[in-house]
């Protein structure tokens, strides 16, 4: 049933409007949307944080049809549901899950997630962002590249390291709103393919 509901969406507002948005690199604010509200934008998530309550099956069905119409498409449901949803699910507090999660599950919002750095690619290990205790609050210093949604995201899940004496173990995510002061978006890359998906 997911998979029939999420070829035919695909098929009717997707496929008609991907050439235009890989062409132009303009983000797809209203397909995304309508993702959100058919529950696409977030599968796994329970009903009661504005997601569709279902399965990993249901979740990489209707990821495959969405990515026949289009790629961008694609990256972005996959980099909400996988990489931004997945760990406040697992490891965040009621109230972060509320706040961080309904939004992106129900398609309001875009998440992103902020691992890579200029000098530190997969091994993040290796990376020089820092995240400093200032009572109650962290100070979070440092740059990150190849974070897809990037440019159009309202909250990230943002990689620091806490403790550089553990290296990897030593690395800490923070969830970071778009508004947070001092927080600058990086230009938008320009990409051999998958435009629609910003990237900075």
């Amino acid at each position: 049933m997911i998979r029939d509901a999420a070829r035919d969406f695909a098929r009717k507002e997707i496929v008609p409007i991907a050439p235009e948005f890989d062409e132009s690199g303009e983000f797809p604010h209203e397909t995304i949307r309508q993702m959100g509200e058919m529950g696409f934008m977030g599968i796994e998530i329970p009903e009661e944080y504005g997601g569709a309550g279902m399965d990993t099956l249901a979740y990489v069905l209707a990821l495959e049809e969405i990515c026949k119409a289009d790629a961008s498409h694609g990256v972005i449901m996959s980099v909400n549901n996988s990489l931004y949803c997945h760990g406040i699910m697992k490891f965040g507090t009621e109230e972060q899950k509320k706040k961080f999660i309904t939004p992106i599950a129900s398609g309001k919002a875009i998440g992103a997630y902020s691992l890579t750095e200029p000098q530190s690619g997969s091994d993040a290990g290796t990376m020089k962002s820092r995240a400093t205790r200032d009572g109650d609050d962290y100070i979070l210093n440092g740059r990150k590249s190849w974070v897809t949604s990037g440019p159009v995201a309202d909250y990230y899940v943002v990689f620091m390291m806490t403790d550089p004496a553990k290296h990897q173990k030593g690395i800490s995510a923070f969830l970071v709103e778009a508004s947070t002061p001092g927080l600058t978006r990086g230009k938008k890359e320009p990409k051999l393919g998958i435009r629609a998906s910003a990237t900075s």
